[in-house]
This record gives structure tokens, sequence and C-alpha cells, in this order.
């Protein structure tokens, strides 16, 4: 498809530039000043003493370590999953590549309430190993002692796999089947062919997922705070929030984090980024037919997507059961059941104004990244304004930052006597002290990514000649938009608009830090808050996760029947 070139696409850029300058690589900038620009004068004591410091130095190296291997789980779970499902047909097929993105539709921090049940001493798999006799009560396993580590990578890694899948799924999908077709013509046996030739031409798709799962996983703030585990990187920098009028450290320590994800984000680009490795593509040439499977492959393959989902739900059922439980004590199920704990949740002075304010912060995030997705997504497909190959990778780059280093940056830049001070303090419009609208931009910012590739995709999939006809009767930019290539698009727009509102109400580390006021916690933080509160505070705080999941199960189902394989480009950075 031939470019065109729109007047007004320069304006636009140069504001979607601007807008990134402001809310995305000032905050990072600032937050690298603060570790290296103290009292004035630049230094890197502060940087080479966290690198020196014990306690900061094993704090990274937890944090690597979780990483690095709730990866390689999510890889060993996702890859064979991706390829069975792309190869062979077998029973229920469309019902279980549904199922496998269950994880998604949980905070893994919520999730970890559940296991806690699960695992604790008095909990329900201690319960059932004395009951079998292979354990004893009066001396239980300490898991969540003894294999706490263990846990926190399985519940990340479950909740990290379908990234993985979803982007491996559709680098699959988007190869030429005709050269592993001409491999078998020359005596190539199929099996070799795909390990030789597809599966290599697939790497741009499982690098860009575990790209993403490595950053999420090296910097995840919810699973470590719920397990109470205190050496690690993320929740060092949690827990430095009351020290930053006073220390750079934190600073230090977030530079530190941003300095290690952004070298394996440009690494991982300059080894398979540039690669254009799927040929033709499918769509020029026919996709390749499924095998059918029978007999004891097929009801392995069953067994092995069952044996995934059931383990993958395992944190949800966990949740849901302390979310109705009665009472659930040395037991291995609750010993009675109850509605109780969602009514008193509604009636917590934590929990419906957190909802309310979630509710609040996503959409008003959600309309900003329809408006800039679709504007950005415009200039990207549509026209030649230079410049437009940087405003892709830009908009992009949210993926890979964490979210600890914006949330911290955006800290940075609203202290008193700042340049962006008037986002906490914009009377009468905005309370003193306010984190409404730095959520919101943090919200956008972060969930952007989703909105500027649904509407690539849904420009690259209109001819542009529909605009150009328009264009050429006297309709202008906008008209041409709302009444042509703008219901063209929907579907694209509103499984981004959904996954990015949804997100948007679940997200953690923003939420986290910037909110500091019960009276703006969103429902994450309202979740955290809970989770921590003596008596009934850990029941109520899964009753609001069974409401998050429901909700975001909703959110993803209705994303990925409209967008379906193409859902992983969306997770691509």
């Amino acid at each position: 498809m031939n470019k065109v070139r729109y007047d007004g696409a320069e304006v636009i850029l140069v504001l979607a530039m601007a807008f990134f300058g402001a809310f995305f690589i000032f905050p990072v900038l600032r937050t690298v000043g603060e570790a290296f620009y103290v009292d004035g004068v630049f230094t890197f004591r502060y940087v080479m003493d966290v690198l020196n410091d014990a306690t900061y130095v094993e704090g990274l190296g937890n944090a690597f370590q979780l990483g690095i291997w709730s990866t390689v789980v999510a890889v060993l779970i996702a890859l064979p999953l991706a390829i069975l499902a792309d190869r062979f047909e077998f029973p229920a097929k469309r019902l279980l590549t549904t199922l496998l993105l269950v994880p998604l539709v949980l905070p893994p921090f919520v999730g970890a309430i559940g296991i806690k049940q699960v695992l604790g001493q008095s909990g329900a798999l201690n319960s059932l190993l004395s009951a079998v006799g292979l354990a004893d009560m009066n001396h239980p396993i300490d898991w969540l002692g003894q294999w706490r580590f263990g846990g926190m990578v399985l519940m990340t890694a479950f909740h990290l796999y379908p990234i993985i899948y979803l982007n491996v799924s559709a680098a699959l999908a988007n190869l030429d089947p005709a050269l592993e077709e001409a491999a078998e013509n020359l005596g190539c046996p199929p099996g070799k062919g795909f390990f030789f030739i597809t599966l290599p031409m697939a790497l741009p798709g499982l690098f860009a997922g575990c790209t993403v799962a490595f950053i999420w996983g090296f910097t995840e703030l919810g699973v470590p705070l719920v397990f109470d585990f205190t050496r690690i990187t993320s929740v060092q920098i949690f827990d430095g929030i009351k020290d930053l009028g006073k220390s750079p450290f934190p600073y230090a320590l977030v530079a530190v984090v941003l300095t290690l994800t952004a070298t394996l984000f440009f690494f991982s680009k300059r080894l398979v980024g540039g690669r254009d490795l799927s040929s033709s593509g499918r769509a020029s040439v026919g996709r390749r037919d499924a095998r059918p499977l029978r007999g004891v492959p097929m009801r392995a393959c069953v067994a092995f997507f069952i044996f995934i989902i059931v383990f993958a739900l395992l944190p949800h059922a966990g949740v849901t059961l302390v979310a109705f439980s009665g009472d659930w004590y040395l037991s291995i199920l609750p010993s009675s059941l109850t509605l109780q704990h969602f009514q008193e949740a509604l009636g917590h002075p934590i929990t419906l104004p957190s909802i309310a304010n979630s509710l609040r912060y996503a959409s008003l995030a959600m309309i900003l990244n329809v408006v800039l997705g679709v504007a950005i997504a415009y200039v990207i497909v549509r026209t030649k304004a230079r410049g437009r190959e940087w405003l892709d990778v830009l908009s992009m780059l949210p993926l890979a930052v964490p979210g600890l280093v914006l949330a911290f940056g955006y800290l940075a830049i609203t202290r008193e006597g700042e340049l962006f001070r008037w986002l906490v303090d914009l009377p009468p419009f905005i309370p003193k002290d306010s984190p409404i609208l730095l959520l919101v931009i943090a919200y956008a910012v972060r969930r952007l990514p989703y909105i500027v590739r649904a509407a690539a995709a849904g420009f690259q999939q209109t001819s542009a000649s529909l605009e150009e006809a328009a264009a050429n009767l006297g309709a202008g930019p906008i008209t041409t938009f709302v009444r042509i290539t703008g219901p063209l698009i929907a579907a694209n727009l509103i499984a981004g608009a959904i996954l990015a509102f949804a997100f948007s109400m679940l997200e953690v580390s923003d939420s986290l830090i910037l909110a500091q006021e019960q009276r703006f916690f969103p429902v994450t933080k309202a979740i955290y808050i809970l989770f921590g509160s003596l008596g009934n505070g850990p029941f109520l705080a899964a009753a609001l996760g069974v409401w998050a999941m429901v909700f975001l199960a909703v959110s993803i189902i209705g994303a990925g029947y409209v967008m379906g394989k193409k859902m992983g480009a969306l997770f691509r950075v």
C-alpha cells in the first residue's frame, strides 16, 4: 500500500512527540537525574554505593533470578502449547486455547492471596497431606518459608506465559508454509523442517514475548509484597518512598533497574528486531491446514492443555474460595461458605470509593489512549511524515520501561518547585497533592501501545483508496475518519480500548506508589491495604480480587473474540 501525505500529519507527530517527551522521556530522565545529580553536582557515588551494598546487590540478584526463571518457565509452558495449537486439531481446541488466557485475568499479587491460603502451614496442602498420612499437622511443612522464591517464580510465570503464547502463536500464524513444503519436497523430514526452518523464523515473536515477560518479572512488585519477600529490588524501591526527600538511594536503585531493562530491550531488538522472517506470509499463500490428532497423541495433547489450565487456575480457585469461605483453618476446603465478605466489602469505607476511583481513572486514561493511539497509528501507517518511524518505536517503549521507573519519575517531576507540580495541585479542579492526573497519565502511557497496535492493524487492513476518494470529494480528514475509516476499524479500536481500560483498572506499580492517601486509592491499592489488615481484611481483599478477576476475564475474552490471533501483537515491543 502506498503511503499518502495528509495535511496536519506533522502537527499530530509533533504533538505526540511532545506528549511522550513530557510524560515518558522527561520523567525517566528526571529519575536518572535524581540518581546522578545531588545538590547540583554530578556524581556516581550513590549508584556505586548501591552496587557496593550487599543488601541492594542481593535484591538485584533476586530480581534478576525472578525475571530469568519466570521467563524460562513461561517459555517451557507457552512454546509447546503454541506449537500444538498451530499444528494440530484436537477436541475442544477453541475452548482450551481460550482458557489458556485465564492467567491474564488476575494480577499475580491477587492470586498470591489464594496461594498463601493453600500453602500456609495451616493451609489446604498440609491438611491434604495430613489426611493421607504424609504430614503431621503438629509439625507442618513450611512451604512458603522453604520454597518461597520458587512459589514467586511459579506465580509470575503462570501469569506471564499467555503473553509469550500469544506472541509465538501470532508469529507462527503469519509464516509462509511454502518454505516447509519446499523443504519436504527436497527430502527434509517434517520435524527437522520445523526446528530448522519454521521455529527460527518465529524467533522475533518468541523474543518479543520473552522481553516483555522478563521485564515484568524483573520488576514484579505485587507478588513479593504479598509473599513478604523483602530482599528484592522492587520491594526495596517501594520501601524507599518514605525516604525520597532525604536520600537519593531509591532513585539510584531505580536508575540501575532502568539501565538493565533498557540494555536488555535494545539488545533483543538488535538481535532479532530488524529481521523480516515472515516471507510472503500466509495471507498471500494460504494457510496449511492443521493435522487432526487421534488416539494416544490426541489424548496426550488434550491432557497437557488441561493440566496447564488446571494448574494455572489454582490461584484463581484459591482466591475465590478465600472470598467465599466462612472458616478455612486446618482443612482441605473451607468448612463453611458465605457471601458475608462480599457484603462487607461493598460497605467498607475503602472498597467502594476505590472501585469508583479506578473506574474514573481507567475511563479517562482509555479516552486519552483512544485519541492519541488513533492519531499516532494514522501517522505511522497512512502518512510519509518524517520521523514517523521514531514515533512508532517511542509508542511501544512503555512496554519495555518498568512501571516502577515511571512512577518514581512522576514523583520526581511533581515535587515542590518542579516544572510539573501543577499536575498534583491545580485548584479548583485538582485537590492539593492529588494523584488523579498522575494516575490517569501513568495508566495512559503504560497502556497506549495496545491502542496504537490495534489501530495500526485496522489501518493496515483498510484500503487507503477509500480515504483518498473521500478527500477527492472534498471531505476533511476528521469527516473521513468518522464516516468511513472509523467504522471499518471499530472492532480493532474496541479490542484495544477494552484491554487498555481493563489493565488500567488493575494496574499495580503505579497504583501502589502514586496513591498514598486513602481517598485516592484505586482498587489494587485497596486490595493490598486490606490484605495487610487484621481481622477479616484478607477475606475482603479476596472478595475484591474475585470482582477484579471476573471483570478482567470478561474484558480479555471480549478483546480476544474481536482480535483473535492478532491479539498477540498488542504485547510486542
